[in-house]
């Protein structure tokens, strides 16, 4: 397992981010299975600028995991109502995740950046396309949009994940912050 930075830990948990582990980025396990799944098992295939195909191969995702030397996953459970409420929930944990990467940037660390735990979702409705993003600045792929086999990388680290039959069943949620 990687080792920590107090000083980063102290951020996270200023942002109500306590339930977090470092990762050595070479345990990252990328698939090209999961791209496979979102082309072939996903609606938002093709529909936004975070998303496959608008983001790189898995070989060059691969080749961009290389180039850290620490992340850290955070861990998001939750139980919802109603399966639309997982939305709302999901785009407030994502924007307080972004204020954390530009207060870890911030801190010196020039190549912070988030994966967040579900689709972008900062704006009502998509453009569509990278290209046409309205919020380029904060728009972030998930860590399955760069082709992460979540599922083992988490469990490298101790973390529980499983499929979930129905949308009653709490969630376990993954959001990943590259650092150096």
């Amino acid at each position: 397992m990687a080792r920590g930075d107090k000083a980063l830990e102290k951020v996270f948990r200023r942002h109500r981010m306590d339930d977090f582990r470092w990762i050595d980025p070479k345990d990252i396990v990328v698939s090209q299975w999961v791209r496979m799944k979102c082309m072939f098992g996903c609606d938002l295939y093709g529909r936004g600028g975070c998303c496959p195909p608008a983001v790189p191969s898995v070989v060059e995702c691969e080749r961009f995991f290389k180039e850290y030397s620490q992340a850290v996953i955070f861990h998001f459970h939750k139980r919802v109502r109603r399966p639309e409420d997982r939305h709302a929930w999901t785009r407030g944990v994502n924007a307080r995740l972004l204020k954390l990467e530009r207060e870890v940037f911030l801190a010196g660390n020039e190549r912070a950046l988030l994966l967040y735990m579900d689709t972008c979702d900062l704006c009502k409705e998509c453009a569509g396309s990278r290209m046409e993003c309205n919020n380029k600045q904060g728009a972030r792929p998930t860590a399955d949009a760069l082709a992460v086999d979540v599922y083992s990388t988490v469990r490298k680290v101790g973390y529980h994940i499983g499929v979930l039959a129905g949308y009653d069943e709490p969630m376990d949620r993954y959001a990943f912050l590259m650092v150096r």
